[in-house]
């Protein structure tokens, strides 16, 4: 056996492991949440063993809003991940390819953006959804989230390189500002669009800082905020933690099953753009 084929082999018993490692957690969080409660644990093989129920599923589901939070955080996702593609793309869009006077200092803006971080702009950020009176609604969560710079930036290094000779003809043909964007940039940059979409989806669904100081009322709890409120009172058992972390984990497992192709061009085409 050559070199490059012991490293090959390695590379590969590394990455097998990692992603155990990985999927340990997951796996014993599946095993528990279909426990009886109240099964006496000797020994770790003892978490793994029969007897199996699906009743904690029922009760968790039955008894409590997790259902309804689950929705929240479904809505509100989908909402800010397409709001965020619109509006970073047709600001990407006019950075790139509109002249205007002061275009490259309001570029620098966007990308000071990123050098703030996000919990400094709270307290502002708050004030300012309370004097809109947006606090405890959808709107009051959706529309801060929808600021995202980095994907600007992103989408600007994209559109930068859309050929100059592509614009001026469709200009030529009599093409508007916003058909170029629809018909000509928009479709070359999906790539681009489905890694912010993708990131947008995932850091709406797992947000937990601005809708625990947004939200007052429990029907407007997104899961990141009702798990805990849920847990909060102690118990000994592990059954029933583990069974309403993984009925919130399950759409989101399935959904990365779905779009997995997706995630890791999106992962990738970010690290090589970015």
């Amino acid at each position: 056996m050559n070199s490059a084929a012991v490293i090959r082999t390695v590379r590969l018993v590394l990455a097998f492991a990692v992603a155990v490692s990985f999927l340990i957690p997951v796996i014993w969080m599946l095993f528990v949440s279909v426990k009886t409660e109240g099964t006496p644990i000797k020994t770790l093989i003892d978490w793994f063993l029969p007897p199996y129920t699906f009743i904690n599923y029922a009760n968790v589901l039955s008894k409590t809003p997790m259902l309804r939070w689950m929705w929240n955080s479904l809505f509100i996702a989908v909402v800010k991940t397409v709001l965020t593609v619109l509006f970073t793309s047709l600001a990407a869009f006019a950075v790139s390819k509109i002249r205007f006077s002061y275009k490259n200092a309001i570029f620098l803006f966007f990308i000071a953006g990123l050098m703030i971080p996000g919990e400094a702009t709270i307290i502002p950020l708050y004030a300012v959804v309370k004097d809109m009176d947006l606090l405890d609604s959808y709107m009051g969560i959706i529309l801060p989230g929808i600021a995202a710079p980095l994907g600007v930036v992103i989408l600007k290094s994209f559109f930068d390189g859309v050929p100059k000779e592509v614009i001026e003809s469709a200009e030529m043909d009599g093409c508007g500002l916003f058909r170029i964007y629809s018909t000509i940039v928009v479709p070359l940059a999906k790539p681009a669009l489905a890694s912010i979409a993708i990131f947008t989806f995932i850091g709406s669904w797992n947000n937990f800082l601005w809708p625990y100081l947004s939200i007052t009322s429990e029907e407007l709890f997104t899961l990141p905020v009702g798990i805990p409120t849920l847990l909060s009172n102690y118990t000994v058992d592990y059954v029933t933690p583990m069974t309403v972390n993984a009925i919130a984990s399950i759409p989101v497992i399935v959904t990365f099953m779905i779009f997995e192709k997706q995630i890791v061009q999106g992962i990738s085409f970010t690290g090589i753009k970015g």
